[in-house]
């Protein structure tokens, strides 16, 4: 098995309330708008949330090889989201854009953070993904309920 392999696995039910479950945790993910009654990120946050936990991991990874020292890191990550009916063939649903603001606590000057944020961005698997269209293969499997 590839020691880099990651997995979840996600299932809903009849409460419409999808759960992602992890190695460590559950996720309880909201469609937010059709069931406002269900708490939880909708699915297009956690995506952004997950971007900007790997941002910060590897951040705070590389800040210490450079020997930067961070007293705290936020990480803002607005998306623009385009959820155009399928039948417009000129766009395409997902992000048009997305725009990370990193604000750094730290005493370096901005030239030592540059180099910072050039590494961190060379080696986000996050980012390499978005940026460079990882392919995707959808499986259906189908499975059948035996009364």
């Amino acid at each position: 098995m590839n020691a880099n392999l990651i997995n979840v696995l996600g299932y809903t039910g009849n409460n419409k309330q999808f759960v992602v479950k992890t190695l460590n945790t559950d996720l309880r993910v909201s469609e937010n708008s059709k069931y406002p009654e269900l708490e939880g990120p909708n699915p297009y946050e956690y995506l952004l949330a997950g971007f900007a936990g790997c941002i910060n991991a590897l951040g705070q990874s590389v800040a210490r090889e450079q020997g930067i020292q961070l007293h705290s890191l936020q990480i803002e990550i607005t998306g623009d989201l385009n959820t155009l009916p399928a039948s417009n063939e000129e766009a395409k649903p997902g992000f048009s854009n997305i725009e990370i603001r990193l604000k750094p606590a730290t005493t370096v000057s901005k030239d030592v953070l540059q180099k910072w944020l050039d590494e961190v961005q060379l080696r986000s698997p996050a980012y390499n993904m978005l940026v460079n269209n990882t392919p995707v293969s959808l499986v259906l499997n189908k499975d059948y309920l035996y009364n």
